[in-house]
This record gives C-alpha cells, sequence and structure tokens, in this order.
C-alpha cells in the first residue's frame, strides 16, 4: 500500500468509445506528465458493459500509482479533470464514454465526504462487485486488502458472483 514513503493509489481506467486503446494510453500519458509514478500496471481486458448494457464493449484496466502531491480528494479532482481533457461528455449515467477513470483505493483510507467540490467514497462502492474492476485489480495487487471486507483482491474476485465476460484484449 506504501512505495517508499509514499501512499499507492488504485484506479480503474476504461474507455469504450472511438479508439479505445488509444484512449487508454492517452489517460496512462496523463498520469506520467503530471510526475506520478506508474508502480503497476494490469493488462487490457475486453469487457461487456454492466448496468446499462445497450453500448458497445469496454476496454479496462488497473494501475497502481504513487508520487501524487495531494489529498485523495486532490487526485480525484485529477481524474476528473483528466477525463473533461481527453474527451468524456457526461449524459446518461453509466453510459458511453471516451474514458473513465475511477479511484478505487488510496491506500488504506475509508472516506465518505466531500471536499475541493467532489465527492468521494473509498474504497470505491462498487469494486468488489465487478469482475471488470477485480480481475486487473488481481493482476496488480493480488494480496492487497480491502480496508473494509479484509478480503485479498485475489479473494474478492475468487468470490465474485457477477458473471460478466471479461477476456485479455488482443488488440
Amino acid at each position: 500500500m506504501h512505495y517508499g514513503e509514499q501512499t499507492i493509489a488504485y484506479l480503474s481506467l476504461g474507455s469504450n468509445l472511438g479508439d479505445r486503446a488509444a484512449n487508454l494510453l492517452r489517460a496512462l500519458t496523463r498520469f506520467v506528465s503530471s510526475q506520478m509514478i506508474l508502480t503497476a500496471v494490469s493488462p487490457v481486458y475486453q469487457t461487456e458493459p454492466v448496468d446499462y448494457s445497450d453500448q458497445p464493449e469496454f476496454l479496462n484496466m488497473a494501475i497502481a500509482v504513487t508520487g501524487f502531491s495531494g489529498d485523495p480528494f486532490s487526485l480525484l479532482k485529477f481524474c476528473l479533470e483528466a477525463e473533461r481533457e481527453l474527451g468524456r461528455v457526461r449524459t446518461i449515467p453509466r453510459g458511453a464514454r471516451i474514458i473513465d477513470i475511477d479511484l478505487l483505493m488510496f491506500g488504506d483510507q475509508v472516506i465518505d465526504d466531500a471536499s475541493h467540490g467532489v465527492n468521494l467514497t473509498l474504497p470505491h462502492p462498487r469494486m468488489h462487485l465487478r469482475r471488470f474492476v477485480m480481475t486487473p485489480m488481481k493482476d496488480i495487487a493480488p494480496l492487497l486488502r480491502h480496508p473494509l471486507s479484509g478480503h485479498t483482491m485475489s479473494g474478492i474476485l475468487d468470490a465474485l458472483e457477477d458473471s460478466s465476460s471479461v477476456r485479455i484484449y488482443r488488440g
């Protein structure tokens, strides 16, 4: 959960509009160009949409970053600004999008609050229910423990009831 003395943040990235792989790469570049260090990057997965199914399939991945100066609210604000700069337009909740960047965990912090003009719940309230999130999380941090349940990412994925399709993207 810590990289040296710095907290590790875990994020989920997804795209299902346009050149999905290029969109993910542009998002990764945004983190690196902001002086953050990518400490782990999962494979890219092709996944079927969940909740709102009338949309194209997604490409999803998980990353771990450190080197961010600020608190989790500032990091979430950075993610929302990156989405906007990369062309995300919010129309239908959980609908199709050029890029989606979700802050899943920030160290072992548990937060349900608003600050810096954003609402934040950590750990992400639906991460443990979603195969498209937990599969790449298991890849980058299999023994990482969920701060509320105490279960590892591997254990959560193994017990998951979500049967949606998640498969390695071959490009």
